[in-house]
C-alpha cells in the first residue's frame, strides 16, 4: 500500500462529514469550534446547522494514522468482538416471540402453517384470506358472487402479477429494426449511454393486454447491452393522469414489477415535480403547493423511493422559474430551495437524483446555462442534470437547445450530463443529431412511443 498525500486527502474527505440538522437538535452556536456554518452562503435557511463529526486536520490525522508505516495499522486490525449471544450454547437464554415459544421473526406475515398449504385459524364471526380466497369463521372458502361488492378485482395491477413479460429473440430482432431501435445503435456508435424515456401510465390504465404489449415492446428495445435504464412515466403525480396516492402506487408497483422482469438487470427511473421543496422554510407557501399538489407532496414521493420501486428520479426544474411570485421567492431562490431540501432528506441514499432542466432551450445567457446546468451537481443535491434538446409549447413554438458552446465548457462534469432527445423529430437527421449530442454529453434519454 503506497502512501501518497492524496490518497490521504481522498480518506480525510470521506472522513470530513458535515452533518444537516435542525436547530432543535443542535445544541452549538456560532461560537462552537466544531462549527462549520462559515462555509455555507449567506441565503442559506436558519434550519440549515452545519457542524464538523472530523475537521479537516483531524481528518488528515486519521488519514495519517491507518496509511503511516505502509498501513500496519489499518493491516493489524481487527473486527469488534461484538455483544453476540449464541442461542444453542448451554445456559444461554433468548427471548421468545410474544405468543410463541420458539425464537422466530417477527415480521413474517404468514401464520403458523401458512408455508407448507397450512390454513390460519380464523375467530368465529371473523373473516381471514389465503392466496386471496377468503376464509369464514368455520375455515371454509368463502368466495363472493361475481359482480358483487366483495368480488376480486380484475385490476390492472392484479392481472400483470400474473403474466410473463420475458420478451423472445424475435421480439428484441424486430425491436431493433424500428425507428427507436435504430437511435439505440446509432448511440452505440457514438459511445454515449442510452435510457429509454417511454410512458407507461395510459398502457396501464388500459388493462392488462395493452399494459403487456407496452412492457413487452420497451423490453425488447432494453434488451441491447448499451441501454442502461428505462424512465417508464413522466410528470407522475403532478399530471391528471392519476387522481389518488393509491393509483400512483400499484402503477408503480406493476411497472416496476413487469418491466425487471422484461429486462432484467436495466435500471429505472421516473420523472416527477415537487413544487413545495421549492418554498424552503415558508409556511404559506408549502400549505398552498400541498393543497394544488396533494399527490406529490414530499413524503408520498419518498414512500415511493423507500419501497425500492425506481432507481433514479428526475426532479424537474419547470416551475422554479415563475411560480413562486405570490411568496417573494425568485427563480434563484427557488431552485436553491428546491435542491438544499433534497440534499437535506438524503434522497440520493434511496435512489439516483437527477435535475430535469428545460429551461435552457432557446436564448440563454452563459450564466443561466453554468448555474442550471451545474448548480444541482456542484450543491451535492443531484448526481445528474438532463437537459431537453427540444422543448414545444402549447402554441406550437418549438424552442431548441442552442447553448453547446457554453455546455462544452462544463466538460469536467459531462459525465453526470445527459440529454433528452426525441428521434422523430430530429434536427438534421438521428446519426449527426447524437454525434452533436456526444460531444456535450456523456448520457442520452431517447423518447419512444
Amino acid at each position: 500500500m503506497r502512501f501518497t498525500l492524496r490518497r490521504a486527502l481522498a480518506v480525510g474527505a470521506m472522513l470530513t462529514v458535515a452533518g444537516v440538522v435542525t436547530p432543535a437538535v443542535a445544541a452549538y452556536s456560532q461560537d462552537d469550534p466544531r462549527s462549520c456554518n462559515d462555509l455555507m452562503s449567506a441565503d442559506t435557511p436558519a434550519y440549515v446547522v452545519c457542524h464538523w463529526l472530523a475537521k479537516p486536520e483531524e481528518a488528515l490525522g486519521v488519514a495519517m494514522f491507518w496509511l503511516s508505516d505502509d498501513g500496519a495499522s489499518l493491516k493489524e486490525a481487527t473486527p469488534s468482538e461484538g455483544n453476540f449471544i449464541d442461542c444453542s450454547a448451554p445456559g444461554s437464554s433468548c427471548p421468545a416471540l410474544e405468543g410463541d415459544d420458539t425464537v422466530g421473526d417477527e415480521n413474517s406475515p404468514a401464520p403458523e402453517g401458512a408455508e407448507d398449504g397450512g390454513t390460519p385459524e380464523c375467530e368465529a364471526g371473523q373473516q381471514c384470506s389465503v392466496d386471496g380466497n377468503e376464509i369464514g369463521g368455520d375455515g371454509t372458502p368463502s368466495r363472493p358472487e361475481p359482480g358483487s361488492a366483495a368480488a376480486p378485482s380484475t385490476s390492472p395491477a392484479k392481472t400483470a402479477a400474473t403474466q410473463s413479460f420475458a420478451t423472445t429473440e424475435q421480439e428484441i430482432a424486430a425491436a431493433a429494426q424500428t425507428p427507436a431501435g435504430q437511435a439505440v445503435v446509432a448511440a452505440k456508435a457514438t459511445g454515449i449511454r442510452v435510457w429509454l424515456d417511454t410512458e407507461l401510465a395510459d398502457d396501464w390504465k388500459a388493462g392488462a393486454t395493452q399494459f403487456a404489449a407496452a412492457v413487452k415492446r420497451v423490453g425488447a428495445l432494453a434488451a441491447r447491452p448499451e441501454v442502461a435504464g428505462i424512465r417508464f412515466t413522466s410528470q407522475l403525480g403532478y399530471n391528471t393522469t392519476f387522481k389518488t396516492d393509491e393509483e400512483i402506487t400499484a402503477f408503480v408497483t406493476a411497472a416496476s414489477a413487469a418491466l425487471r422482469q422484461a429486462a432484467p438487470g436495466k435500471r429505472l427511473g421516473v420523472h416527477t415535480v415537487v413544487p413545495e421543496l421549492a418554498c424552503g422554510a415558508d409556511e404559506a407557501c408549502k400549505t398552498e403547493m400541498r393543497k394544488r399538489y396533494p399527490l406529490v407532496v414530499p413524503e408520498r414521493v419518498e414512500t415511493l423511493l423507500s419501497a425500492g420501486r425506481a432507481d433514479q428520479i428526475s426532479l424537474d426544474t419547470g416551475l422554479l422559474y415563475g411560480g413562486y411570485e405570490t411568496w417573494k421567492i425568485d427563480a434563484e431562490k427557488a431552485h436553491r430551495n428546491q435542491w438544499i431540501q433534497v440534499r437535506a432528506r438524503s434522497w440520493d441514499v434511496l435512489a439516483q437524483v437527477a435535475a430535469e432542466e428545460t429551461g435552457l432551450v432557446g436564448q440563454v445567457t452563459p450564466e443561466q446555462v453554468a448555474t442550471r446546468a451545474s448548480t444541482p451537481v456542484m450543491d451535492g443535491a443531484a448526481q445528474q442534470v438532463n437537459l431537453w434538446t427540444r422543448v414545444q409549447n402549447a402554441q406550437g413554438t418549438v424552442n431548441r437547445l442552442t447553448a453547446w458552446d457554453d455546455l462544452k465548457k462544463l466538460n469536467p462534469i459531462k459525465r453526470r450530463l445527459a440529454a433528452v432527445y426525441n428521434p422523430t423529430t430530429p434536427e438534421v437527421d438521428v446519426t449527426t443529431d447524437l454525434k452533436k449530442i456526444s460531444e456535450v454529453f456523456s448520457q442520452v434519454y431517447l423518447t419512444t412511443a
